[in-house]
């Protein structure tokens, strides 16, 4: 006989949470009272839900897709929590509710908001948002250097409270960097490598992972970047096939289907793949995704919908898109990073990969919004595309000690392959493969 549903199905998996300051009841006691001073005070990487009564309230951090679906029964509503579209999918069905589910009515808790629901039948009232994250803008002195010893200090503390959190979790356990020798990866490696000496660890257990699918430029300048330093050792190439990439798998482990994302994804699938494959108890790696948006650093030329101001005068506008409440937020995936950030955690946590991305810790974040943009660029756009390589030069020399090379910037999918060879595998447009999800849903 079937099991009732209970009012709150909570699928998000606990041991996710990496909470560096306070018992995961603690966390969710916070994010219950929904003060947001009292849920910002929550330090490290979580997915959370707490209720009370007919009340129920949801945060996340950047870094942790949070999704739900709100089912009818007769005996009431039901919520539904998971980090997956799939998963909230197949929930249903066991429940016996599958008729009711459509991808796109499910929603995902957007970043550094507070989401309290109300259960109380139909019709459903909206979802109430408090932000809890809100840092002050352009506070910091136009002085790239200070900017720059302030924002890889932010960096390195983040970094040390993961390496530790990782030695209580497993004791000995190696370290890999998803590395192109950019300016993120090439930053947080340098930073975790530093630290680790820092707390005596033996740097012995860290490696730079750099993906190979053939004629890629990011292995010669992964090679160059770590040479360079002097670190050449740790670099190890992570080869594969063109053909090995797959538009439909990538789709199913994304769950999204904008073109960028899509290609990013499928790259990160291949080194995730390739890592495991050679390494099966492989489980920590690090990476240096929200580097670009913190320091603004995209072609504002790609997107119609932005102009410098819009880029410089929005806060976190790279990291939440145009913001809850605005005509182009999206209910069912969000904005910015805080949609787009599946496309590293997916791929990852499909392979058994425990990931962080420093660069999108709230104090991290802080830092980087109280540079004044506005100030140091004169709303140019060339001089803006310059200023995240002097910063986070200088930053790493400032802290660490040891030099850096600011390479171009470069999109981690046009790295391992030539541009014209991956959309041979994997090309469509954004509109062929949002097709191809709604199918996969059919």
């Amino acid at each position: 006989m079937p099991r009732p549903v209970e009012r709150i199905v909570d699928l998000l998996d606990p041991r996710l949470n990496q909470i560096h300051n306070m018992s995961l009841d603690e966390g969710r006691r916070r994010v219950l009272g929904g003060d947001p001073a009292d849920v910002r005070a929550i330090d490290g990487s979580f997915a959370l839900i707490a209720v009370d009564g007919v009340t129920v309230r949801m945060a996340r951090s950047l870094d942790r897709p949070m999704r739900y679906f709100l089912a009818k029964r007769h005996e009431g509503p039901a919520l539904f929590v998971s980090d997956r579209i799939d998963t909230l999918q197949g929930a249903l069905d066991a429940a016996g509710l599958g008729q009711q589910f459509h991808p796109s009515y499910t929603r995902m808790v957007p970043a550094h908001h507070v989401v309290e629901i109300a259960l109380v039948g139909c019709p459903d009232p909206d979802p109430l948002y408090t932000r809890f994250f809100t840092p002050a803008r352009g506070t910091l002195p136009p002085d790239l250097d200070e900017i720059g010893r302030r924002y890889i200090r932010a960096l390195a503390e983040e970094i040390r409270k993961w390496l530790l959190w990782v030695e209580r979790e497993s004791s000995g356990a190696p370290v890999g960097i998803s590395f192109s020798g950019g300016v993120d990866s090439g930053s947080v490696f340098l930073v975790a490598y530093w630290t680790m000496l820092q707390l005596g660890i033996s740097p012995a257990r860290l490696k730079a992972f750099v993906l190979d699918l053939g004629d890629g430029p990011d292995v010669e300048q992964a090679r160059a970047f770590l040479d360079e330093s002097g670190l050449g050792m740790f670099l190890e190439e992570i080869p594969g096939r063109p053909g090995d990439l797959d538009a439909e798998q990538t789709l199913r482990v994304l769950e999204d289907y904008k073109t960028l994302d899509v290609e990013c994804a499928a790259m990160g699938l291949a080194l995730c793949k390739g890592i495991r494959e050679r390494y099966p108890d492989w489980r920590y790696l690090l990476d240096g995704d929200g580097g670009d948006e913190n320091l603004k650093d995209y072609p504002i030329e790609e997107n119609p919908e932005l102009t410098i101001r819009s880029v410089v005068d929005n806060l976190m506008l790279y990291q939440e898109g145009w913001g809850v409440g605005r005509i182009k937020h999206s209910l069912t995936y969000s904005g910015g990073l805080s949609r787009s950030y599946v496309r590293t955690y997916a791929p990852a946590t499909t392979c058994g990969f425990a990931g962080f991305s420093p660069y999108t810790r709230p104090d991290v974040i802080e830092i980087a919004e109280a540079i004044p943009f506005a100030s140091l660029t004169g709303y140019d756009v060339p001089t803006l595309y310059s200023l995240k390589g002097e910063i986070v030069r200088r930053g790493v020399k400032a802290v660490t000690g040891l030099d850096m090379t600011a390479h171009p910037k470069r999109r981690f999918q046009h790295g391992a392959i030539p541009v014209e060879t991956m959309r041979h595998h994997i090309g469509r447009s954004e509109r062929e493969y949002r097709r191809a999800f709604e199918r996969l849903y059919a």
